[in-house]
């Protein structure tokens, strides 16, 4: 205890009582220090042909995140998520039910844009994965928004996932529940647009974990 009272005192007398050394980084620095690290990756053939990595948007604060496969060509030029169409369904939805973007956080399981809209490549998601990982831990919001099969099977660790027949069931990623649901790129189809009741009614579940 003494030992402790003295290196306070040493660090006062020092003018080092708020020394950068002392205290640890914010969540701000680190992820100021993620974003670089993104934005500088080219550990897989996607980022060599990107325009833009889509990092995501969002709150750092928010208590809800949905998270994709992948940018798309809208996406890569604009350097953020879901602002294509199957992004703006997504957006239209959860304005309707009374969520602002300042409520929520959008990101993917990669950051640069996938090959012909291809389901992204497992060397692509290795690279991406332990990002999107950092992004969570650092928001660490109450529950967790599975945009389509891929990502609800990367996040749950499960070796299959049927979203027609499996939408709203509640799985988990380290802890937070994963609510799966349709990709809006499905719901933007002749043959998807039926199941946008279904949609809404998932993401109402995953609304009743935040406060």
């Amino acid at each position: 205890m003494e030992q402790f009272y003295f290196y306070q005192k040493w660090l006062k007398s020092n003018g080092l009582e708020h020394s950068p050394l002392k205290e640890k980084p914010s969540r701000s620095d680190d992820w100021a220090s993620l974003e670089d690290e993104i934005a500088a990756c080219r550990q897989c053939p996607y980022g060599e042909k990107r325009l833009h990595p889509v990092i995501g948007e969002g709150p750092l604060s928010a208590s809800l995140v949905f998270v994709g496969e992948g940018p798309g060509r809208e996406e890569d030029e604009s350097g953020r998520p879901f602002v294509g169409r199957a992004g703006r369904l997504l957006r239209k939805v959860l304005e309707e039910m009374g969520q602002s973007p300042s409520s929520f956080y959008i990101a993917n399981i990669v950051k640069c844009r996938p090959f012909n809209n291809e389901n992204p490549k497992e060397e692509a998601v290795q690279a991406c994965l332990p990002f999107l990982q950092r992004q969570l831990a650092l928001i660490n919001p109450r529950v967790i928004v599975s945009l389509g099969k891929v990502p609800g099977m990367i996040l749950s660790g499960e070796k299959e996932i049927k979203i027609t027949k499996e939408h709203g069931r509640v799985s988990s990623y380290s802890g937070i529940p994963l609510v799966l649901t349709f990709h809006p790129s499905f719901l933007v189809r002749p043959n998807g647009s039926s199941f946008i009741p279904s949609f809404v009614e998932d993401l109402k579940k995953a609304l009743d974990y935040c406060p």
